[in-house]
């Protein structure tokens, strides 16, 4: 019997720690991000690392589930650290210390079927975003607005620090 690997996401004294992958889909100008009817705003096609699991082998575990399309890993361009308050959720109100990888996926001309819900049960919906757009759009992370319009040859890391709401 073949137990469920656990995500790489643990609860400590001082918030939780969660490692994250995630996708740069690119078609036609577009970028592909996830939205979903609890949350204003936009994210990117990913999930959390499983022990035992390599980042490439979560990015394309993730782009299936999400997309039900086999996606192949281009290369690493983003690499960011994530220092961010969380109100409710299954670890209560609390800070989180995310380490997300973002990975350039291979181009693709199949279309994409989002099939795909929250750990919490909540359907989650896939839109192509218009990269020369994004300023206007509510979306994480931010970076990808300025980003995304020219993606650097090098990887590129980002710190986030976003203080908690009193």
């Amino acid at each position: 019997m073949d137990k469920q690997k656990q995500d790489i996401t643990f609860p400590t004294n001082d918030g939780v720690f969660n490692m994250r992958v995630g996708a740069i889909i690119l078609r036609d100008g577009k970028v592909l991000m996830v939205k979903n009817n609890r949350e204003p705003y936009y994210y990117s096609v990913g999930g959390r690392v499983k022990l035992q699991e390599t980042m490439e082998e979560a990015i394309i575990r993730e782009c299936f589930e999400e997309t039900k399309v086999h996606f192949e890993v281009d290369r690493l361009v983003f690499i960011h650290e994530n220092f961010f308050p969380v109100q409710s959720g299954p670890y209560g109100e609390t800070q989180f210390h995310e380490i997300s990888f973002f990975y350039l996926m291979k181009s693709i001309e199949v279309e994409v079927k989002s099939e795909s819900y929250t750990n919490e049960g909540i359907e989650e919906r896939l839109e192509w975003l218009s990269i020369s757009n994004l300023k206007d759009a509510f979306l994480f992370p931010e970076f990808f607005k300025s980003e995304l319009t020219c993606l650097p040859a090098e990887i590129k890391h980002f710190v986030t620090i976003q203080e908690k709401r009193t």
